[in-house]
């Protein structure tokens, strides 16, 4: 199951407890304060595309802080926690609604701080208390919930009737191994794959009616608002090109009409099935819809190598 959305709780670390002491010699107090508790940060990771680590585990804390020692030595800072998420995550405050989404521009943001350590008794040493008897317990970290959303999944999205070859072209260019066949919703969630640092989205065939939710429906079209870059996949053993593009069209504008506002190139696939004349007629008529078509095999390494360059350059 392919995990976008989860829910945790996190909290800083608590303060250590501050320390009630005596210098051996000297009747004044020694105790020292308390270090303070780790701080909770969210960082940005390239190497993950899910949030599926969040749904086994829910509670992220900071280490707590030591507690004070004698001879005013202040205790052990708690160690900070990092969570890494994928590259486009947002967290959203249950209770602010504040949002915080880690991206190449912010890749870490503070997300809770760890308490303050409670002070040992030589910080309350005055001319009316010079032998205090108490310190301080270490404070309480800050805790949070939110609810995670991962609103990028990919740089590029794959998308396009069933059997179109999303999952045989994301296959080729990535180590996605995704399963294959000749018969609808062969991939029932989106499979993600990488090349040259950049992420390939194979997202879930759909038909018409899937903003009404036939088919995949919904599950399917939320995923497209995920991607910055939509390659709108057509086989060339399509029977009418045109009707099969306005088909994805609509359903596109029927759900959400921005996102027919994303870059977009046609993908016309499995060119290896026709002759070049075939081909060039093919993409002169989808060039009608969109300037930018790409006629592309998985068994035509100059087409492949066209479609890797679009990739690394964009």
């Amino acid at each position: 199951m392919f995990i976008d959305e989860a829910k945790i709780m996190v909290k800083g670390g608590h303060g250590g407890a501050g320390r009630v002491a005596f210098f051996r010699n000297k009747k004044g107090p020694s105790g020292g304060n308390g270090g303070p508790g780790g701080n909770v940060y969210a960082v940005a990771s390239s190497n993950l595309t899910q949030l599926e680590t969040f749904i086994s585990r829910i509670k992220y804390i900071g280490e707590n802080g030591g507690p004070g020692g004698p001879n005013q030595r202040t205790g052990k800072y708690g160690d900070d926690l990092l969570i890494k998420v994928p590259i486009g995550t947002t967290f959203i405050d249950v209770v602010t609604k504040g949002e915080i989404t880690i991206n190449e521009k912010s890749p870490k943001f503070l997300l809770c701080r760890g308490g303050l350590g409670g002070l040992g008794n030589s910080a309350f040493k005055s001319p009316t208390n010079r032998v205090p008897q108490h310190a301080e317990q270490g404070h309480e970290g800050q805790e949070r919930n939110f609810k995670l959303i991962l609103r990028l999944i990919a740089n590029f999205g794959l998308i396009g009737l069933p059997n179109a070859g999303k999952s045989s072209l994301l296959n080729k260019l990535t180590a996605a191994n995704v399963r294959t066949a000749n018969y609808p919703f062969t991939t029932l969630e989106p499979n993600l794959g990488v090349y040259n640092e950049k992420i390939l989205a194979d997202v879930p065939g759909l038909i018409e009616g899937a903003s009404t939710g036939k088919g995949l429906g919904i599950k399917f079209l939320k995923h497209i608002e995920k991607v910055d870059v939509i390659f709108h996949c057509i086989s060339v053993e399509s029977q009418n090109l045109a009707a099969e593009y306005k088909t994805v069209i609509n359903e596109l504008k029927t759900y959400n009409s921005r996102l027919l506002e994303k870059k977009s190139i046609i993908l016309l696939t499995k060119i290896d099935l026709i002759d070049n004349l075939e081909i060039t007629k093919k993409v002169k008529e989808l060039k009608k819809f969109n300037k930018e078509v790409l006629p592309v095999s998985i068994y035509d390494e100059e087409s492949l190598n066209k479609l890797k360059k679009f990739l690394i350059s964009n």
